[in-house]
């Protein structure tokens, strides 16, 4: 959904908000620390912990289970996340 399309945006706001341009969201994504990640699906790859990091993550709940759960833990572990296995698995393909 675009929140900021007409008819969208004045259920929610009085006056409609700037667009962030993309230096400015680099800046304020720059900002988010200690930021918690839950997912109801094993992360497969530690790319997807090295994103995370990039967002501010510190903290991440999963289910675990992935054949790359090793990988995902060091990734975790060199930039000194704490990782959480959570044991239960919403998401099915």
């Amino acid at each position: 959904m675009d929140i900021l399309s007409d008819g969208a945006w004045q259920k929610i706001f009085k006056t409609k908000p700037d667009v962030f341009t993309e230096e400015e969201k680099r800046a304020w994504i720059s900002k988010n620390t200690d930021v918690a990640l839950g997912s109801d699906a094993f992360f497969p790859f530690g790319d997807n912990v090295e994103r995370a990091k990039k967002s501010g993550v510190k903290y991440i709940a999963q289910p675990g289970g992935s054949i790359r759960d090793d990988n995902v833990i060091e990734t975790a572990d060199k930039y000194g996340m704490a990782m959480y296995f959570t044991g239960l698995r919403l998401f099915h393909h």
